[in-house]
């Protein structure tokens, strides 16, 4: 992990933890993440939205095989929830996800924890370590 996705990914955590602390918990999905993909694009970020991501399985390719939430300055993908629990298939959606873009660094954000600091998950892809 280079020191730019680390230092992206504390700040997307605060910036997440802010927007959270302000709007609460429990609104949907698709809130949290247009105004976080709004606030990192004002702090000079590029952000990516709802990115569709093609696969490949056994010589065929699909345009989209699945749509990140969020990808931070091409390096940095953020899958967003709003559930009472993440549920262990919520990490490996995220892992996954990792593995396909070939990034190195996800986070699962929960918005619909009390606390958001409870509510994420870093996500490492392990075929880069």
């Amino acid at each position: 992990m280079n020191m730019k996705e680390n230092e992206l990914g504390t700040k997307i955590l605060e910036l997440a933890i802010s927007l959270h602390r302000e709007l609460g918990p429990g609104l949907l999905e698709s809130v949290y993440e247009i105004i976080l993909c709004r606030e990192l694009g004002g702090l000079g970020l590029e952000v990516k939205r709802q990115v569709p991501v093609p696969i490949s399985y056994r010589g065929t390719s699909f345009e989209e095989g699945f749509r990140a939430d969020l990808i931070v300055e091409g390096l940095v993908l953020l899958e967003i929830k709003s559930v009472e629990r993440v549920i262990p298939s919520h990490k490996k959606q995220v892992q996954t996800y990792l593995r396909l873009t070939g990034l190195r660094l996800g986070y699962l954000l929960n918005f619909g924890e009390a606390v958001l600091k409870d509510g994420i998950t870093r996500c490492v892809n392990q075929l880069h370590e």
